[in-house]
């Protein structure tokens, strides 16, 4: 058992944290629950505390939308927590499309489609930055907010928590493509949100951080990272993992027998790296 939490114990920690949100959610709609209500583009917390998605919140801007003072004071409480954390955690300890990616990508590995459609990726990760770029302009000549219009992750999560929509079409469609099309698929190369995200974790505290030092080059860590082009610095040098790309989902950790890699805080290290 010891064993089993020291190398699955993130992962376990991130499906608890996902799947307690969706029960929550499901709670204040099913049993009116006041923990957490709405959904994951705007949330109240404990009927007091308002927190709102900062992506839909400029889609709306870009589409014409008079935001409300509530809606504001949302997306100010929601920037600052993943500025802090770092903002792709969204994607692996919130999303719930995560946990179908991770489905796929497990699969692919226990069945060799890895070996089969070779290491190399054949679409960009950048598509992502594109995506986000046309959802805004879409957005400012539709006047409607075009992402959260078709994004499957609303869908989805309409469909666990209210019951209706096409989530479950969404997440079928969502497993296909990253099992059989592109590795990492829809969060590593195509999801706007994840995009949005990682621009704002850029500048977020916590971070991954390599102590070269201990490292034996095993390399299981960039096997593992879904965004393994953020572990540039392996056997290297010692650095913390500074691109927003980065999911934080700590991965990389678990797998990590040598101790070589783990959280910080951003302050910290670099003030032990310059000798402060």
């Amino acid at each position: 058992m010891k064993r089993l939490w020291n190398n699955y114990r993130y992962l376990i920690l991130r499906r608890i944290t996902q799947i307690g949100l969706l029960f929550l959610y499901f709670g204040a709609n099913a049993w009116g629950w006041t923990i957490l209500q709405g959904n994951l583009s705007s949330s109240i917390i404990l009927g007091k505390i308002p927190m709102s998605d900062p992506y839909a919140a400029l889609q709306m801007l870009a589409a014409g939308a008079v935001m409300a003072t509530n809606l504001l004071v949302g997306v100010a409480v929601a920037a600052s927590f993943y500025f802090f954390i770092g903002g792709r955690a969204f994607c692996s300890w919130v999303c719930p499309i995560n946990m179908v990616t991770d489905a796929a990508n497990y699969l692919r590995e226990v069945t060799g489609i890895n070996k089969v459609t070779g290491i190399k990726q054949p679409a960009s990760r950048n598509i992502r930055y594109w995506v986000l770029g046309m959802s805004l302009v879409i957005s400012a000549i539709m006047g409607v907010t075009a992402f959260e219009f078709i994004s499957p992750i609303s869908m989805v999560h309409r469909g666990i928590v209210f019951g209706i929509g096409f989530g479950w079409a969404a997440v079928l469609i969502i497993f296909l493509f990253d099992l059989f099309v592109l590795k990492n698929g829809w969060c590593g190369h195509v999801c706007p949100l994840g995009g949005f995200y990682s621009i704002l974790g850029k500048f977020s505290f916590i971070r991954v951080q390599h102590l070269e030092e201990n490292c034996t080059l095993c390399m299981k860590c960039k096997v593992v990272c879904p965004e393994n082009q953020v572990l540039h610095m392996i056997g290297k040098e010692s650095l913390p993992v500074l691109s927003g790309e980065c999911t934080n989902c700590a991965r990389c950790i678990e797998v990590c027998d040598d101790d070589a890699l783990r959280f910080s805080i951003r302050s910290m290290v670099q003030n032990k790296e310059t000798g402060e």
